[in-house]
């Protein structure tokens, strides 16, 4: 029996950017190993440890005669998805490559090797796999667990008299905001929040995905299976779209997350925006005393099903390509386990990357940072809800909602139109 995260639903795990893609099956004629060396290409997405990933890559080389490890790296605002069908259709095929939940299963089923065999899988904390298993084969191995929420600025509250245990409802998020608003040129601000609309994944996915999970029991298979939305919640998130765009700088419609964190968040000048633990790595860089004490996460309410909790899931997954080389492939196997199993791969993973571990074996004491800390305190205590928007249609949680979410916020279209639009797309990619 493996261990469990301590009280995490088996419908929290899935997640991340969407990978909208067509997948592309056929033969991988992309290298041929030479000799007793084996070439192992990770194609990947997430920008925030690319460094620290290049690095432990190379302490593996070295401990590893003849395996030579290659990332490439794209996310950051920059189309992930589409990058990995280009390079399926060249023939580049990468050895490792990302997938999210059940709806990358099915579209990439042919390129996905099992990993069942692997120590890492059967280290996998209970229900962390279950999104990416099919026909009782594991096809993907977590990355991490990760959580999101309004990031806040401590000091701000503090001097605002705010105490972030009375924000429990919506209201009281509506009244805290009015109360640091209205001190907002004596705080430093130019604004209460940053809404970064111009990330159909931090409105279409990640904010959606608060007021969806809970018509969905927090259960990504429930909604991937799903033919038609109701939206239960439709009023409640359209508050808190209408609250963030209310008291956010302008214009929200080209706010990206570079402005949302490294230029606004980090130099103190809002008091709030939606974000997650992995952004903790950019705050520290721009200024590290006010990433270690100044910064916490609060749960987004929804009246009534989800106050004082915050969502936690897996955000990604190892995929193994089932085209490469058997020989390849087993170098793939080889190089995530010895990550997410090894002494020196775990204390990579803990104090550099500075994750949230998805396995058994590891510390949890020795998690890094504290917006990590904050996470699976939320977690542990059972304050958790569901990443179900990998169960979302393809490409309807970015390019539906959240290219609606721009309209509206812009003045272009009324909510009720875009609830009209989201919940007939959504029937219609379901038929």
């Amino acid at each position: 029996m493996k261990k469990s995260w301590k009280r995490v639903g088996l419908g929290l795990l899935t997640a991340g950017i969407a990978l909208s893609l067509v997948a592309c099956g056929g033969g991988n004629d992309k290298k041929e190993s030479k000799g007793d060396e084996v070439t192992v290409d990770i194609f990947q997405f997430k920008v925030e440890f690319n460094e620290q990933f290049k690095a432990v890559a190379k302490q593996y080389e070295e401990l590893n005669p003849g395996i030579k490890i290659n990332i490439s790296t794209v996310g950051g605002g920059d189309d992930y998805g589409a990058a990995l069908k280009t390079k399926f259709a060249s023939g580049e095929e990468p050895d490792i490559f990302n997938i999210g939940g059940p709806e990358d299963l099915t579209t990439w089923e042919k390129s996905l090797a099992d990993v069942s065999d692997t120590q890492a899988a059967e280290n996998a904390l209970e229900g962390t796999t279950n999104a990416v298993t099919r026909d009782d084969k594991i096809l993907g191995l977590p990355y991490n667990m990760e959580g999101y929420g309004l990031l806040y600025n401590k000091k701000v509250f503090e001097d605002a008299g705010i105490k972030v245990e009375d924000i429990v409802t919506q209201e009281d998020l509506r009244k805290a905001t009015e109360t640091i608003d209205s001190k907002k040129e004596e705080l430093g601000l130019e604004a209460v929040f940053a809404l970064p609309a111009k990330e159909t994944w931090i409105t279409g996915l990640h904010a959606s995905n608060t007021f969806i999970a809970p018509e969905f029991d927090n259960d990504v298979n429930k909604t991937y299976e799903s033919k038609a939305l109701d939206f239960t919640y439709n009023k409640e998130f359209k508050e808190y779209i209408d609250l963030m765009q209310e008291y956010s700088v302008q214009p929200t419609n080209s706010l990206d997350y570079s402005k949302q964190m490294e230029e606004l968040f980090s130099n103190g000048l809002i008091a709030m925006t939606q974000q997650g633990n992995w952004v903790y790595g950019t705050i520290e860089e721009i200024d590290p005393e006010f990433a270690e004490n100044n910064v916490g996460i609060l749960p987004i309410p929804v009246d009534g099903v989800a106050e004082n909790k915050i969502p936690v899931g897996v955000p990604n997954y190892w995929a193994v390509n089932n085209n490469s080389d058997d020989k390849d492939q087993q170098a793939a196997k080889d190089f995530l386990d010895w990550l997410y199993t090894s002494e020196e791969g775990k204390k990579v993973v803990l104090e550099e990357f500075k994750f949230i571990p998805a396995y058994s074996g590891f510390d949890t004491e020795k998690i890094v940072d504290p917006l990590s800390k904050q996470v699976y305190e939320y977690s542990n205590a059972g304050d958790a809800t569901g990443w179900v928007f990998m169960g979302y249609p393809t490409d309807w949680g970015m390019n539906v909602l959240g290219a609606g979410i721009q309209k509206y916020v812009s003045g272009e279209g009324s909510w009720e139109e875009l609830m009209d639009d989201v919940k007939t797309s959504w029937e219609d990619s379901r038929k």
